[in-house]
């Protein structure tokens, strides 16, 4: 059972997923803390909602004071679209989803419909998304798991972005489940 902060930027469709699975004994995870940036985010009205204390903090610093005051396993990056920096016992201990197949479409400027945009532009017949640990280089850390959605028919980027959030709802909480079951340092270890 992996003790996580949920760190959000925007409407929490993440979080979402995560309370249902977590209620439904799919995803082994507790949820400690749900932070924002964004003051008026609606994640952090939904974290109200399902019980979760819930935060707002502008930048690193002010949320590790958050979360120092919680015993965590792993922080959760879900649509936090800051470069997050934390505390040093919990610097390998960073979960984030990239909405592509890393190493595709990733790094600066690649986030949210900018990845869709450029995969619809570039004409792919497949995406997806990618669960990886965060590191202080966007999209770099080492890759926990990978799916790959058939995308051929897709016109619009907004088709695309909805096609790869369906896959997230599986894959994120499958990763998280992954790092329960492997450890964290196993997938750190492989490079």
């Amino acid at each position: 059972m992996q003790k996580i902060a949920v760190l959000l930027s925007g409407s929490g469709r993440t979080l979402d997923n995560f309370h249902q699975r977590i209620q439904a004994g799919t995803l082994r995870a507790e949820i400690q803390a749900v932070i924002s940036n964004a003051a008026n985010a609606l994640g952090l009205e939904k974290a109200r909602r399902y019980g979760y204390p819930a935060f707002h903090a502008v930048g690193s610093a002010a949320t590790n004071a958050i979360l120092a005051d919680y015993e965590l396993d792993l922080i959760i990056l879900a649509g936090y679209l800051k470069l997050y920096q934390p505390p040093e016992q919990l610097k390998r201990r960073v979960l984030n989803i990239h909405p592509s197949l890393i190493p595709a479409f990733c790094g600066p400027g690649f986030y949210g419909h900018h990845v869709h945009e450029a995969v619809l532009k570039r004409g792919c017949a497949v995406s997806g998304c990618t669960v990886h640990f965060a590191d202080e280089i966007y999209d770099n850390g080492p890759i926990v798991l990978q799916r790959c959605v058939d995308i051929a028919d897709c016109r619009t980027a907004d088709e695309i972005a909805d096609r790869v959030f369906a896959l997230e709802c599986d894959v994120y909480p499958a990763a998280i489940n992954l790092v329960d079951e492997r450890g964290a340092d196993s997938f750190w270890n492989k490079h």
